[in-house]
């Protein structure tokens, strides 16, 4: 499992308060989750209203598959007609650094399903 992170910030010029920052930022959210299936939000400088400084994240089994989806992503962001793009920052981590449940300190996390519900046949939710 791979992980991309894509910081960004993004200068809205026109806007005169929050809720004018917000609409921009709620369009921009709104397009990258919808058409690349990515989570985003808005992580510093909410107070601003000329600046949001956003965190976006994607999951893939393939770094080149993460890359693609940043790069596409980063020129959608250049070609705004509402804010401009600022300083960006990107990375790619492997989810085999991540710590397991069983290194997380406390105590051991309860198993998903029972043992019954492991072997049990799918049921069919409309019957």
């Amino acid at each position: 499992m791979f992980i991309g992170v894509l910081q960004f910030e993004l200068v809205v010029p026109g806007s005169r308060s929050l809720k004018d920052k917000r609409r921009v930022v709620k369009s921009v959210k709104d397009r990258l989750h919808r058409e690349h299936m990515v989570s985003v939000a808005e992580v510093e400088a909410l107070e601003h209203h000329r600046l949001a400084v956003m965190g976006l994240a994607c999951v893939s089994n393939s770094t080149t598959h993460i890359n693609s989806v940043l790069d596409r992503i980063t020129e959608k962001l250049r070609s705004l007609r509402d804010a401009r793009l600022g300083d960006v920052a990107r990375e790619v981590l492997h989810g085999d650094h991540l710590p397991h449940a069983a290194e997380t300190p406390g105590e051991a996390p309860e198993p998903l399903w029972t043992e019954d519900e492991r072997r049990a046949e799918p049921q069919d939710p409309t019957a």
